[in-house]
Order: structure tokens, then C-alpha cells, then sequence
């Protein structure tokens, strides 16, 4: 019988909206907030609860909280994709722009762009605050004619954007073989095969350097990792666009580009998140 594990995870302050983002790092399977906790889910028996406690000590170094605990459970295993599926909603990102399940019907307004994702346990759902951000902020700096470049992708839900938005062109790179599939299934699902490409691997991996816009919604430490990266595959007075980021790294941030001619030309918050919108000026 396979099983799975459980770990109900529950810090003071109870920032739901916090750990629902950073945990994603330790690579789970899957993730549900309740009232008092946040349950994160490990197929094949992957992850520890040594492991699960030892990012969490880094994020309570980081002030990040003062308290936690965590309560391991291993239960026999279970459909996700189903499980993940029932508790998918309509998302309104704003005006323009919503998110929807294929498995839901929505009859847009006028002018109100759908975009139709189904995660499979990729990140990128347009729940989390970073996903709106980013949305928001690729709705008022694409441009027609423009050519993105996704890192990080997921769902791939921004290369989606962006080209519905009136970019000519995405390419949505991630690692993850999930990923990979899950983007390939999401461009099918709305309609842009064409102009978005899907690709497995990393930003050293594109070899192209003619990107108008590039956009990363991953945690700081990546961000920062691959500015240099990010810079050789920008056109001059490109775009880049940054997420996953808490509110407190903004200076960091944007210090590290600035190094590299990027200057801050946008940015927004919501709860303790942040996005960035940086230009490169040579």
C-alpha cells in the first residue's frame, strides 16, 4: 500500500499567507491552509520532518515568527489531482484579468481576459498574492510586439498572460518535468501552442539575448543568483519583472540589480509580499 506523509505545520504569528508561499521550496507534493495550520503533503515519503523543522528554524532566525510546531502523520496515499481540483476557485485578479479551472464555467464580462489554468500541483494558481502581482504588473508594462521569457514557470500562467496581454512571443522555462508537462497542457488550454514555448530546464539553458521582458517569480535567494543571467538575455531598456519576495527584500533587491544598470521603475505590495519592476539602462 503506498503511503504519503502529513505535516501540520503551525507557527505564532499564524501568517498563512506567508508560509503558503515559501514552503513550496522544500519541492512538496501539495498544500492546504486551515484555520490554525498549514498542511503541506509528501508523496513517496520524501521529505522529513528533521527537514520541515529545520526550514522553519531559518524562517523563525528571520524573525519571521516567534513560535512553531510540527505534528508528522504518514496515511495512505490519495488521488491529488482530484483532491487539489475540488478546492480550485474563479479568481479575479482585477478588471481585466481572470483565473479559472477548466473543470468551472465562467462567462466573461467585456474586455475580461480568462485565463484557464489547471495547476496539477504546479505553483501558480493565481491564489497567492505573488501570482497577482505579477499578473497586475505584466498587465500595465507589456507591449504588442514584445518577447517574454518566463523563469521559474509553473503553471506557466504568466507566458499565457503576457501573450494574451499582446506580447508576440513567451518562452516559460522550469526545471521540473511536472512543471513541463503542466505548461504544456495550460498553453493547449488556452489557445496559445503557438506563441508560447514551454521548456524544461534553466535560465542558463536560454540561449536566446533578445528578450523585451523577463519575468521571475521565485524566492530572493534565486532572484538573486541569477541577475547576471537575467541581464545577458535582456535587450537594453528591456523589463524585468520580480516576485516572490517579502516586503523586506525590496532594498536588497534592488540594490544587487542596481549594480548591473537596473533602475526601479515600478512596484506594488499586498500583505508581506512585494513585486518589482526594474529596467535595464546600459
Amino acid at each position: 500500500m503506498k503511503t504519503y506523509k502529513e505535516f501540520h505545520i503551525r507557527t505564532a504569528p499564524f501568517l498563512p499567507d506567508l508560509l503558503s508561499g515559501l514552503l513550496w521550496e522544500l519541492n512538496i507534493s501539495g498544500l492546504t491552509e486551515e484555520q490554525q495550520s498549514i498542511i503541506i503533503f509528501s508523496e513517496g515519503n520524501n521529505l522529513s520532518k528533521e527537514t520541515v523543522e529545520n526550514f522553519l528554524r531559518k524562517m523563525k532566525a528571520e524573525n519571521l515568527f516567534s513560535e512553531f510546531s510540527v505534528d508528522e502523520y504518514e496515511l495512505e496515499n490519495k488521488n491529488w489531482n482530484e483532491e487539489w481540483e475540488k478546492n480550485l476557485n474563479i479568481i479575479k485578479v482585477n478588471d481585466k484579468l481572470v483565473i479559472k479551472p477548466s473543470t468551472k464555467e465562467y462567462n466573461p464580462k467585456e474586455n475580461e481576459i480568462v485565463l484557464t489554468i489547471d495547476p496539477k500541483m504546479s505553483f501558480g494558481t493565481g491564489e497567492h498574492q505573488t501570482t497577482k502581482l505579477m499578473l497586475k504588473m505584466i498587465e500595465q508594462y507589456v507591449k504588442p510586439g514584445m518577447k517574454v521569457l518566463d523563469v521559474g514557470s509553473g503553471t506557466a500562467i504568466l507566458a499565457i498572460a503576457s501573450v494574451k496581454l499582446g506580447a508576440v512571443s513567451a518562452v516559460a522555462v522550469d526545471n521540473d518535468e511536472l512543471c513541463f508537462a503542466n505548461g504544456i497542457e495550460n498553453i493547449g488550454l488556452n489557445e496559445v501552442s503557438e506563441e508560447v514555448e514551454v521548456r524544461i530546464g534553466e535560465l542558463k539553458d536560454i540561449n536566446e539575448s533578445n528578450f523585451d521582458m523577463i519575468l521571475a517569480n521565485i524566492q530572493k535567494n534565486v532572484i538573486l543568483g541569477i541577475a547576471d543571467d537575467i541581464r545577458k538575455r535582456l535587450i537594453n531598456e528591456g523589463i524585468i519583472i520580480l516576485s516572490g519576495l517579502l516586503n523586506k527584500d525590496e532594498e536588497d533587491v534592488v540594490e544587487h540589480y542596481k549594480k548591473i544598470c537596473f533602475n526601479l521603475v515600478g512596484k506594488d505590495r499586498m500583505d508581506e509580499w512585494t513585486v518589482l519592476v526594474l529596467q535595464l539602462k546600459v
